[in-house]
């Protein structure tokens, strides 16, 4: 058994994609565990939310917005701890 890697969040348009693909008959789910390495477990849990509808393009778009924010975010953060490391010395 292989061991467990670092911890993957996986975007809602992945889950999205991949839930359709196995739904259609794109792809099975054991080659999606090979292929992805993910766990039948989860393959359950994303099927289950997408067969509820809480899986949705709506969501996935969110989920973008959210990225998006979080990396426009990030370099404005550091530059305003920057500029006070700097009025310091």
């Amino acid at each position: 058994m292989k061991s467990r890697g670092p911890y993957r969040r996986h975007s809602t348009p992945f889950k999205l994609q991949l839930c359709q693909d196995i739904r259609n008959g794109v792809i099975g789910r054991c080659d999606t565990q090979r292929t992805y390495g993910v766990s039948a477990n989860l393959i359950q849990l994303w099927l289950t939310q997408f067969d509820g509808g809480e899986l949705s393009d709506e969501e996935a778009e969110a989920s973008d917005i959210a990225e998006y924010e979080a990396q426009i975010a990030a370099p404005n953060a550091k530059s305003a701890s920057s500029r006070w490391s700097w009025t310091w010395f």
